[in-house]
């Protein structure tokens, strides 16, 4: 039987979080500030942050994610190759004491930078796995059927694998857990046959998979390196204290929580609500990623999360990805189906691409140019959702810009911060022209935008949506403020205009002050 999405009863969510410095914002609005292969000539990446903290905070972004601000494997990693996660570029391990991101004085710099211009730091929380171990260790374990890690295909046999960590350059630290393979529940890689099957760890004091995580897989307990038994005592108090020393140390006011169909929920669980005791944060923002294009087997962990985390919502970037290859095939009527933002919009943080999905990453899934500023339109105008702007699309990079896409996509953010205001009413009524109309405040007049699809190298063949943008606008013009050259639109006394989309795809048109 086919899944119906529909409404269900939770906690709040992002209504109770802190989505921005002091009161919650007007519209708050959070940026990923990095790509895959982030790098900046001549700066470290937490310099360049600090330089842009004014011109972030202007353009009204509200909160930061930043990358994971561990001690990677090699001088270069991004982080989630996670060694030691109380090294912030602090101490001389894996063969350097800085980060790729800086060093701990830099990130507490610009960290503090950012507070004083009202910008919130989320920190990214790598929480799943070890990787770049010091030393290896000889242990009972058996191989699982990568495609079912519940069925063991061999017998028991002791393996060497690289589980033991020292961290001989933090010398105790911060920290003094040392983790060997009694912190951990599988490997993939046997030194001694040189083998890399997914390998379960037995003997003394192991239990196996965690039952409390995704059943992709009939299992999805593992997923790479070492991973973390969170239902070891010492474990669980290792992370925990790192959890409110890190948020302590940097100032920030909240967790985004790396790969968490892959870790035990009920320790997850107690993370987030011991990181807002310990922190005095009882507000503190966590936004969780499930990557899932589907969004019924996500349920069940916005369910068990209580309130406590917002989710990415992976299921409307796959809405956006298909259109973008689909073009005027795709019904844009349906572009919110089977959505976090439809069902439970006050737990939906919505972004169109971000690091995971850039071209020639392992979920790639890239929002081609064709539909990208309709699609941040729809994130970033609309009154559902919390929306996320990938550093990719905005800032000159060498993996995914697009100078006319960040041209549009700082209109749109403009528009957001002075316009995307009040009540909203949708006009989903053609396949290929859908609009939506915010019908503004007593501070801000509101907008009407309107959202096509047209064919590559097809002549444009404009529609038009008659909305309403309410009556306080009767009897006024509104222009576009995308293409500034378009004819204006004259509102009649009773609220409703004609207006017309555009050849890029997108349109929004604003009150013309009086």
């Amino acid at each position: 039987m086919p899944f119906r999405q529909k409404s269900w009863k939770a906690p709040s969510t992002l209504s109770s979080m802190k989505l921005g410095p002091g009161r919650i914002p007007d519209n708050p609005l959070m940026i990923q500030f990095f790509t895959w292969e982030s790098k900046k000539e001549g700066l470290s990446w937490w310099k360049h942050f600090a330089n842009e903290i004014p011109t972030l905070a202007e353009m009204g972004f509200t909160q930061a994610w930043l990358p994971p601000p561990n001690k990677a494997t090699r001088p270069q990693g991004q982080g989630y190759d996670a060694y030691d996660l109380w090294d912030l570029g602090e101490f001389s391990q894996k063969g350097s004491v800085a980060t790729r991101w800086g060093t701990k004085s830099e990130l507490l710099q610009a960290c503090k930078l950012a507070k004083e211009h009202g910008i919130d730091i989320l920190i990214d929380a790598v929480l799943n796995h070890k990787m770049g171990a010091d030393r290896t260790e000889v242990f009972p374990a058996v191989p699982v059927d990568p495609r079912n890690r519940l069925k063991e295909i061999g017998p028991v046999r002791d393996i060497e694998a690289w589980t033991a960590y020292d961290f001989l350059g933090r010398n105790g630290k911060h920290s003094t857990l040392r983790w060997t393979q009694h912190h951990f529940t599988g490997v993939d890689w046997d030194r001694r046959t040189r083998s890399n099957d997914i390998f379960k760890i037995v003997g003394d004091g192991h239990e196996g998979w965690s039952q409390f995580v995704d059943k992709e897989l009939y299992n999805y307990d593992y997923l790479l390196g070492a991973d973390i038994d969170h239902r070891r005592p010492e474990v669980r108090a290792d992370l925990l204290a790192w959890g409110s020393w890190i948020l302590e140390s940097t100032g920030a006011s909240g967790f985004r929580l790396d790969a968490i169909k892959h870790m035990d929920r009920r320790f997850l669980l107690e993370f987030i609500k011991n990181c807002r005791a310990t922190s005095g944060q009882s507000r503190m923002f966590a936004v969780a990623e499930y990557w899932s294009p589907d969004l019924k087997p996500m349920l069940p962990y916005i369910r068990a999360f209580q309130g406590q985390t917002a989710f990415f919502d992976v299921p409307l970037h796959y809405n956006l990805h298909l259109a973008s290859k689909l073009g005027p095939r795709y019904d844009l009527r349906q572009i919110l189906n089977g959505t976090i933002v439809k069902g439970r919009p006050d737990c939906a943080v919505t972004f169109v691409d971000n690091h995971e999905c850039q071209v020639g990453q392992t979920l790639e899934s890239w929002v081609d140019t064709n539909f990208k500023l309709q699609a941040y339109a729809l994130i970033l105008l609309r009154s559902s959702g919390h929306p996320c702007v990938f550093y990719g699309d905005l800032y000159p990079n060498e993996e995914c810009y697009h100078k006319e896409i960040a041209r549009g996509l700082k209109l749109l953010i403009e528009a957001r911060k002075n316009h995307a205001y009040g009540k909203m009413k949708n006009y989903f009524t053609d396949k290929t022209c859908v609009g939506f109309v915010r019908l503004g405040t007593p501070q801000h007049p509101g907008c009407a935008t309107v959202i096509t699809h047209q064919s590559s190298g097809v002549k444009f063949s404009q529609k038009h949506m008659y909305m309403h943008v309410g009556f306080a606008h009767g009897g006024s013009t509104y222009r576009a403020l995308l293409n500034q050259s378009s004819a204006n639109v004259e509102i009649s006394e009773d609220g409703w205009g004609r207006f017309p989309s555009s050849p890029q795809g997108v349109e929004v048109w604003v009150k013309v002050r009086e």
